[in-house]
C-alpha cells in the first residue's frame, strides 16, 4: 500500500455552489474566501484567546448564560465608593499604664500591711494544731484554741513563756522557718509596692526590711498582750524585740534579692571570698541534712516505742494528729541535735545530761514519740562509722567547689586564672563559715522545757561551731584539691 504523498493532496474546488449563485449572491456582501489569505489588521491586535476566555465564551452558550452576563453587567455598572482613609474616625487604643513618679506606695502602709499578712499566715497552722493537741492532758491548760496558737507562735520566734510547770523557752524551728519565708515574702512584696523592685540600693533594702520588721514587732506586742492571761506570762518587750529583729533579719533576704542588691554585693566581692561564703552554706546545709537523715533514721528504728508513747495519751485521733504535728514543728530541731551528735560535741535533754557518740547519761525524758529516737548507749561496731559522715559532707562541698571552677575555666578568663592556692583557700574558707551557720543552728536550737530539771535542752552552740568548722574545712579542702588533680592541668 503506497504511503500518501503531501504534494498529492490539492485544495477543493472554487467557485459557486450549484444552485446558490455565488457567494455576493448568496450571502448578500462581499466575505473572504477561504482560500484568500488570512486577515491581518493594521492596528489594535487582538491575542489569541487563552483557555480560561475560551471556557467564558463556552458558558455563555450555555442556558442560563444570558442571567450570568446580566449579572456581571450590573456589577460593573455600580458606583464606585471612594474610601478615604485618611478622614476615617479615629479608634483610641488603651495605653500601658506606667507607674508615676509620685504614684509609689506609702513605705509605712505597705510595710505594715505585709507584716499582718505575714504574721497571719504563719500563725494559721501554730493555731490548728495547738487545738488539736489541747485533746490531751495538761495542755489544754493553755486556755482556749487561739491563746494557745498565740503562745506557740511567739514561742516559735524565741519569746519565752511562763507556765505553771515552769518556764517554756525551746522554738519549735519548723513553725520559725515557716514565719520566716512569710516575712521574707513580706519584704519582697513591701519592694515592689514601694517601688524599688530590680532597681534599689542595699540601703534602700535595709529601710524595707527595718518597716517590715517594725510593724512585724507590734504585732507580736498585740499577741502578746492578747496571750498574758493567769498561768501563762508573757512579756510583751520582750516579744517586740525578739519579733523585730526576726522580722527585719527575714525581711532583709527578701528585699535584698528583689531589689538586685544581693547579685550586685555578690559581684563586688572578691572572688576567693564569694566562692567560699558558697563552699561553708553548702558545707553546712549537707551536714545538716545528714543529721536529719540520721534523726529520721533513728526514730524509725524504734518506731514501735514512738508509737507505745502516742498510745499513751489516750486521746483519740484529733489528739493523736495534733501531737505528732507538734513533733514535727521540733522535727529541725531534732535534726540539728543529731548533726551535734555526729560532729562530736553532742547534745543535752536536761540538767547534767549528755548524749555523745562516747558516753549516753540521761533522765526522765519527754513524753513525745520524737524522744525514742535518742540513743540507749555509745556506738560501737559498724556504727562508728557515721562519724565519717559529716566528713563526706564536707568532701562533697569541696567537689562542687571545684567542678564550678573548671566549668569557669573554659568559659572565661576569671576560671582560666584559677590557680591552686585560690581553689584551697576558698575551700578552707568555708570551714569556718560553715562552723558559724551551724553553731547558730545549734544556738537557736536550744531552750528549756518546764521545770528545772529540763532547764537545759540541746547542743553547746560554740562546741558544735568548732567542730563543724575543722570537719567541714578538712573535707573540703581533700575533695576540692583531689578534684583539681584529677581533672589534670
Amino acid at each position: 500500500m503506497r504511503s500518501p504523498n503531501p504534494d498529492d493532496r490539492r485544495d477543493p474546488p472554487t467557485g459557486p455552489i450549484p444552485g446558490m449563485g455565488s457567494d455576493e449572491q448568496a450571502i448578500g456582501f462581499d466575505l473572504p474566501r477561504h482560500d484568500d489569505p488570512p486577515l491581518v489588521p493594521a492596528h489594535d491586535p487582538q491575542p489569541a484567546p487563552t483557555d480560561t476566555e475560551r471556557d467564558s465564551a463556552e458558558r455563555l452558550t450555555e442556558p442560563d448564560s444570558a442571567e450570568r452576563l446580566t449579572e456581571r453587567i450590573d456589577v460593573a455598572n455600580r458606583p464606585t465608593e471612594r474610601i478615604d482613609v485618611a478622614n476615617r474616625p479615629t479608634v483610641r487604643l488603651p495605653r500601658q499604664r506606667t507607674p508615676a513618679p509620685g504614684g509609689r506606695a506609702p513605705l509605712l502602709i505597705a510595710g505594715a500591711v505585709a507584716a499582718l499578712f505575714a504574721a497571719a499566715f504563719s500563725f494559721l497552722p501554730v493555731a490548728v494544731a495547738l487545738t488539736l493537741a489541747q485533746l490531751s492532758e495538761g495542755v489544754s491548760a493553755l486556755g482556749g484554741a487561739a491563746r494557745a496558737g498565740l503562745a506557740g507562735w511567739l514561742l516559735a520566734h524565741g519569746v519565752p513563756l511562763g507556765t505553771s510547770l515552769g518556764p517554756l523557752g525551746l522554738p519549735p524551728l519548723a513553725v520559725a522557718a515557716f514565719a520566716a519565708w512569710r516575712v521574707s515574702r513580706a519584704g519582697v512584696h513591701t519592694s515592689r509596692a514601694y517601688g524599688i523592685a530590680q532597681r534599689g540600693t542595699p540601703l534602700q533594702a535595709a529601710t524595707v526590711a527595718t518597716t517590715v520588721g517594725f510593724g512585724y514587732g507590734v504585732v507580736g506586742t498585740a499577741a502578746a498582750l492578747l496571750a498574758d492571761k493567769p498561768g501563762l506570762e508573757v512579756s510583751a518587750l520582750r516579744a517586740f524585740i525578739h519579733l523585730f529583729v526576726f522580722g527585719t533579719l527575714a525581711a532583709l533576704v527578701g528585699a535584698l534579692r528583689v531589689t538586685g542588691a544581693l547579685r550586685v554585693m555578690a559581684v563586688r566581692m572578691p572572688p576567693v571570698l564569694r566562692d567560699g561564703i558558697r563552699t561553708g552554706v553548702v558545707g553546712a546545709v549537707l551536714v545538716l541534712g545528714s543529721g536529719a537523715a540520721m534523726a529520721g533514721l533513728s526514730v524509725a528504728l524504734r518506731a514501735g516505742d514512738a508509737a507505745d508513747v502516742l498510745g499513751a495519751y489516750n486521746t483519740g485521733v484529733a489528739g493523736q494528729v495534733g501531737i505528732t504535728l507538734i513533733c514535727l514543728a521540733y522535727a529541725p530541731n531534732a535534726a540539728i541535735w543529731a548533726t551535734a551528735y555526729l560532729l562530736g560535741p553532742g547534745f543535752a535533754v536536761g540538767v547534767d545530761t549528755v548524749v555523745r557518740t562516747t558516753e549516753v547519761d540521761v533522765g526522765t525524758l519527754l513524753p513525745l514519740p520524737l524522744a525514742a529516737g535518742i540513743p540507749q548507749g555509745p556506738v560501737g561496731g559498724l556504727g562508728a562509722l557515721l562519724l565519717a559522715v559529716p566528713l563526706v559532707a564536707g568532701m562533697v562541698a569541696g567537689w562542687l567547689l571545684a567542678r564550678r571552677v573548671l566549668r569557669l575555666r573554659a568559659g572565661d578568663a576569671y576560671g582560666r586564672h584559677r590557680s591552686w592556692g585560690s581553689l584551697v583557700g576558698a575551700a578552707a574558707l568555708g570551714g569556718p563559715i560553715a562552723g558559724v551557720l551551724l553553731g547558730l543552728a545549734a544556738q537557736v536550737s536550744r531552750g528549756s522545757v518546764g521545770g528545772p530539771r529540763l532547764a537545759e535542752m540541746g547542743p553547746v552552740a560554740w562546741q558544735v561551731a568548732l567542730a563543724g568548722a575543722i570537719v567541714v574545712t578538712l573535707g573540703a579542702t581533700v575533695g576540692a584539691a583531689a578534684t583539681r588533680a584529677l581533672a589534670g592541668p
